[in-house]
């Protein structure tokens, strides 16, 4: 079986939580800053960065300017 994973050089709300934490663990700490805690579960191999955000009541563009702050240091 094979697993598709895709690079992310930049995040936008399409992003798979997953592949982003995969590509940029730095990311893993503002998301659990935030109530996200639940990143090596698998669900965060199919929620989108969009997902995510409304499901923990959370701007998803915000996060998104956030998340690419942090991958681009």
């Amino acid at each position: 079986m094979k697993i598709d994973i895709d690079r992310v050089e930049t995040v936008t709300p399409q992003t798979l939580i997953g592949d982003m934490v995969l590509f940029h663990p730095e990311t893993a700490e503002l998301l659990f800053s935030i109530g996200m805690h639940c990143l090596g579960c698998p669900s965060s191999g199919v929620e989108t960065v969009s997902e995510a955000a409304e499901v923990h009541g959370i701007d998803a563009d915000e996060l998104v300017s956030k998340l690419n702050a942090i991958i681009k240091k």
